[in-house]
């Protein structure tokens, strides 16, 4: 399974609409996101199940980390969804409006059966809750801790504003809370942090301002709806060339201290540690690990 940490953009791709389905991998997008959820209507939902089976497996041959976004779990759709969509290939489920970690602990008992059905070991399909309530964000621990297939938490902001009965602004005032705590449980659990789509498919400056959010407060990838965000989303969310360079200078200069004897050193007028060190050190091989994934593609 691709490292979670070096996905950075997540588009949704409505599986009822075969021929984009068909081109998906070939936008950009970091993963693709089969949706079986609220791009598909109520009487398509079976022509979406058959486009994700179909589809699935050729979408990771062609490089593709591939994803699929079932119906919650109080729908009754979910397991035709899983039957349909875990296939071998796919990487993880997005499930949404969780509200509980039943919710992940009844989907992981339907993923089972599913895997087995269709050729999958037992325990391989990932899963990312989305937190989309005032529900889900006050048991956001416990719904991270339910199952070990849990990787990820992703945000839903326009649920959650709508549950809260306010609206989803621009600036974003209206999900700080829920942003914050999605950050904290991901990082105390060392899951992955996906932030929630902005829909204003118009507006890149706002796409832009929004993701640079995301990214100074700990998340670490952006859902998308439309290919025309990739490149903004991939782009503020990979190391920059200043972070890369001042990144081997605190290696270098840590590195050189601790062979001399030294546990911290002065980079450009910082002190340098050991956490700051080892920090550097990831955003080196993430950036590497980006790379290699560009290239491949």
């Amino acid at each position: 399974m691709r490292p979670l940490s070096t996905l950075r953009s997540f588009l949704f791709v409505p599986a009822q609409r075969e021929s984009m389905v068909e081109k998906a991998a070939s936008l950009g997008a970091d993963a693709l996101v089969l949706d079986l959820e609220e791009a598909v209507p109520p009487a398509e939902k079976s022509a979406a199940r058959g486009v994700a089976a179909a589809h699935t497996g050729r979408l990771a041959e062609a490089g593709a980390a591939v994803y699929a976004r079932v119906n919650e779990v109080r729908s009754g759709l979910t397991r035709d969804d899983l039957m349909a969509a875990v296939r071998p290939g796919l990487a993880g489920v997005l499930l949404p409006k969780v509200q509980a970690a039943q919710d992940v602990r009844d989907l992981d008992v339907m993923l089972r059966e599913a895997e087995m059905a269709n050729g999958v070991r037992p325990g391989d399909i990932a899963v990312a809750p989305m937190i989309e309530s005032a529900r889900g964000v006050l048991r956001c621990e416990d719904i991270a801790t339910a199952s070990d297939r849990v990787t990820a938490l992703a945000l839903g902001a326009y649920d959650y504003a709508a549950d809260l009965g306010v609206k989803r602004d621009r600036e974003g005032v209206a999900i700080y809370h829920l942003r914050y705590v999605v950050v904290q449980v991901a990082a105390a659990y060392r899951l992955c942090a996906i932030d929630t789509p902005y829909a204003d498919i118009a507006d890149a400056e706002g796409l832009a301002a929004e993701t640079r959010l995301a990214k100074a407060i700990g998340l670490k990838a952006k859902l998308a709806v439309h290919p025309s965000q990739l490149a903004v989303i991939n782009e503020i969310f990979a190391p920059s060339e200043d972070d890369l360079a001042q990144a081997r200078r605190v290696v270098q200069a840590f590195d050189d201290g601790v062979a001399s004897g030294l546990g911290a050193v002065s980079v450009d007028g910082r002190m340098v540690d050991g956490p700051v060190a080892a920090r550097a050190r990831e955003l080196l091989a993430l950036a590497e690990e980006i790379s290699k994934r560009e290239a491949a593609g």
